[in-house]
Formats: C-alpha cells, sequence, structure tokens
C-alpha cells in the first residue's frame, strides 16, 4: 500500500511499455524492480567511477556507487520519516521504493570513462549540430525511450510519473541552456517534462529562467542529489586513500596550500583523518561521516506553488545543515585536489576522451555521412535502425546511444579490434 502522501496524478505512467496490472507491488516497488533487472543497469559494473573498473576488485564502479547511494537515500527516508517535527508520520510518509529506484538509476546513462566520456561525447554531438550530450538526460532517455527492445525497435519502460520526476535534477533543454556543457536535458525531452509537470509546465511556471528550473526539484529528486552528494564526496576520498593518492603527505601538502578554510574548522576535520589513515581506521572514521550526514537533515513546508496543489512532492523541501553543506564541500574539494587533479587520473580520462571521439568518428562517418555503410560495424539491430532514422541528427543520436551504452571493457575491445594490428584473433570475436 502507499502512504497518503501520494496521489493519482504521482502514480501515472507515461507512454508505452510493460503493463502496470496489479501484480502485490504498488508502482513504485515496480519502477525499482524493473531497473535492477534491466541490461543498463548491469552495465554499470563496468562502467568508472573513479578509476577504470576491471583495475583492482575493490574500487567503485558506477553500479557499487548506485548501490551506495540508494542505500544512503533510503537511509535519509528512514531519518525524515521519523524525526520530522510532525510535517510526516503514520500513512504520510516519503516513499522508500521510489527513492531508492531514483538512487539505482541517477546514474544509467552515464558512458564509459566517467565524466570526461561524457564530456566527448557532448562536444561531438554538438560540433555536428545534433543536440548534445548529457548524462542525466540520457538517464531519461533510457527510461522512456530505450529500456526494451524489440528487434530494431525500442519502447520505455512506463515509469510513473513521481519517478520520472525524480530523475529530473535538470530541467532546461538543451536549446535554452546557455552554455550547453551539462545540466540540460535534449530539446526532444520537452514533452517528457509537460508530462511531469501538467499544466502549467516547468518553462511556464518558472518563466524559463535556467537557475530557476534547475533547482526545483522534488523532494525524492533533492535526497536522490543529497544522497549523491555524500556518496560520491566520502567514496572518492576512500578509494584514493586505498589507491595511495589520498596519504597524510598529500593531505598535509594541500592543507598547507590551500587558501580558504571550507568548515572554519578544516585543520581539525584534515587532523582527524590523517589520524584514522595512520591508525589503519580511515573506514570506520569515513562511515561515521556518512551518518552525521544523513542526520543533518530535516523537511520543511515549500512556499505554495503551482505543483504543491497536485502532489506533495512539491510542497515539501530538504534541509540540510550548513556545517554539512561545508563539510561535503571539504572533502569534494580534498578528492578533487590529491585524486582527479593527478597525471594518472588525467592520463586516463585522455585516453578515454580519445577512445571514445575515435569510435565516434568512425561510426559518424560509415554510418551517417556515407548513408550507406562500406562496413558492418554496428550490431544488426543499431544499423537498422539508423538507415530507418529521417535525418541525420538523429542518425548521431541513435550512433550515440550505442557508443553511451559500451562499457568500459566493450569501449576498449571494439577500439582494438578497428586500430590494433595486434588485437582480432578468432578468440577475440567470441
Amino acid at each position: 500500500m502507499l502512504s497518503s502522501f501520494y496521489n493519482d496524478f504521482d502514480t501515472e505512467c507515461h507512454q508505452s511499455g510493460q503493463s502496470r496490472k496489479e501484480k502485490g507491488r504498488t508502482p513504485f516497488e515496480q519502477d525499482r524492480d524493473r531497473i535492477i533487472y534491466s541490461p543498463a543497469f548491469r552495465r554499470l559494473q563496468n562502467k568508472t567511477q573513479v578509476f577504470l573498473s576491471g583495475e583492482f576488485d575493490f574500487y567503485r564502479t558506477r553500479l557499487t556507487h548506485s548501490i551506495e547511494v540508494s542505500q544512503i537515500g533510503r537511509s535519509i527516508c528512514n531519518h525524515l520519516n521519523r524525526t520530522d517535527d510532525g510535517l510526516l508520520g503514520d500513512d504520510f510518509i516519503i516513499d522508500q521504493n521510489l527513492v531508492e529506484a531514483i538512487c539505482l538509476a541517477h546514474d544509467i546513462g552515464h558512458p564509459s570513462f566517467g565524466h570526461a566520456g561524457e564530456a566527448v561525447l557532448n562536444e561531438m554531438m554538438c560540433d555536428r549540430d545534433a543536440g548534445g550530450f548529457e548524462g542525466n538526460a540520457q538517464n531519461l532517455r533510457i527510461l522512456d525511450d530505450l529500456f526494451y527492445r524489440s528487434g530494431p525497435c525500442w519502447q520505455g519502460m512506463k515509469p510513473t510519473r513521481a519517478f520520472l520526476d525524480g530523475m529530473l535534477k535538470y530541467k532546461t533543454l538543451f536549446n535554452d541552456s546557455a552554455k550547453k556543457r551539462n545540466h540540460f536535458v535534449y530539446d526532444f525531452q520537452e514533452g517528457v517534462l509537460d508530462f511531469v509537470s501538467g499544466e502549467p509546465t516547468f518553462k511556464t511556471m518558472l518563466e524559463g529562467d535556467e537557475q530557476a528550473l534547475n533547482s526545483f526539484k522534488s523532494i525524492e529528486c533533492q535526497i536522490m542529489d543529497w544522497a549523491d552528494d555524500i556518496a560520491y564526496s566520502i567514496h572518492d576520498v576512500s578509494d584514493g586513500i586505498q589507491a595511495g593518492f589520498v596519504t597524510v603527505k598529500s593531505i598535509r601538502n594541500w592543507q598547507d596550500g590551500k587558501d580558504e578554510d571550507y568548515t572554519g574548522n578544516d585543520d581539525s576535520v584534515l587532523n582527524a583523518l590523517c589520524e584514522a589513515i595512520l591508525k589503519d581506521k580511515h573506514n570506520s572514521h569515513l562511515n561515521r561521516l556518512i551518518g552525521d550526514f544523513i542526520h543533518g537533515t530535516s523537511i520543511k513546508q515549500r512556499a505554495e506553488n503551482p505543483l504543491s496543489r497536485k502532489t506533495n512532492r512539491y510542497g515539501y523541501e530538504l534541509v540540510v545543515d550548513e556545517e554539512m553543506h561545508k563539510l561535503c564541500k571539504l572533502m569534494k574539494k580534498l578528492s578533487i585536489a590529491v585524486v582527479f587533479r593527478t597525471p594518472q587520473i588525467h592520463q586516463t580520462e585522455y585516453k578515454g576522451r580519445n577512445i571514445l571521439k575515435r569510435l565516434f568518428e568512425v561510426f559518424d562517418e560509415e554510418y551517417v555521412r556515407l548513408g550507406k555503410p562500406r562496413y558492418q560495424l554496428l550490431p544488426a539491430h543499431y544499423a537498422e535502425a539508423i538507415a530507418a532514422a529521417d535525418d541525420k541528427r538523429w542518425k548521431r543520436r541513435i550512433v550515440c546511444d550505442y557508443i553511451s551504452g559500451m562499457t568500459d571493457g566493450f569501449v576498449v575491445r571494439t577500439y582494438r579490434r578497428l586500430f590494433d594490428p595486434q588485437f582480432g584473433s578468432i578468440t577475440d570475436l567470441v
């Protein structure tokens, strides 16, 4: 049974897909279960989080990161539902299954090689006037357009409105985006935005203000966003320690050279982390910080707006203690400085960018520019879908769908098969 926090507006489903007949599960449980059993979700096990997937067993991948975000998201729900000062409780609570589904799917459209892969695909699509590429927009594309395949045809998973809305970290269309680098959805997804909001639309409601559009989020989306921040701010540091990037020496060097005190008490925080590393207790130390981040949340009523009259999801907003925001920022800055801005990581990103760029150029040449490919480089169902597309922009969108769905390992094997003279024996083909 769903709590009274939700109504029929929240559970209405979008477009075609498998039936949502009563199956002993709520619509939000069905959303979650479909994500878990999807090929797109399984592919996250071989997509980069910080370090290339497969290098060592203990590093996080996009899959383990997504599972951790979902656990944190559920814990935030538990905390809010139990300690809300009377705003929530009994049968009026935020649905954990909905939040879990959103958290599990929040990276489902992100390509190989992390944000470097996302950036290069966006560059390639922008350079060809094909509407850009954005990981969060691709999340939406998979859920609404590409979830199930039958031959050369795809269809969405028939997601609920509340689930789709929880995935919408950004609500600015590509053409309305000032920088067109990130934080947008594709122009052809405007219909999804309009379904999610109903009348008036988000764009009308917020007068096209890009900043306002991208900060106007449902309560479940806010929980997912904070859970994601918690996970990567802590776990990037954790993986950095395991990899030998985050050491007492590297922390001290950064500590001595930085020109801002992010928390007002940075030295104490960093000293405690150094002590935990020296005593080999950094895992338990960082895990306690996750608990602090979760318990540093509360909920308050939102100012009345057109959507709050339709759904409680826009009647409340998440409040995060300012001290927790500052601590999260400190941990992010630490990992950026001592992990992401190292030659090793930059070299890996450079390699990934060039691999994806060259693959895109080859597929674009064969399937878009030539019209009729000379070589069968893509699976038959993709080739058929590209051939049936009406224009070059949409053909390139399908090429981009294919590349963005490739795992790190599959990208590298495909690249080597195409360009490495030493690779390509019969055993590589199976």
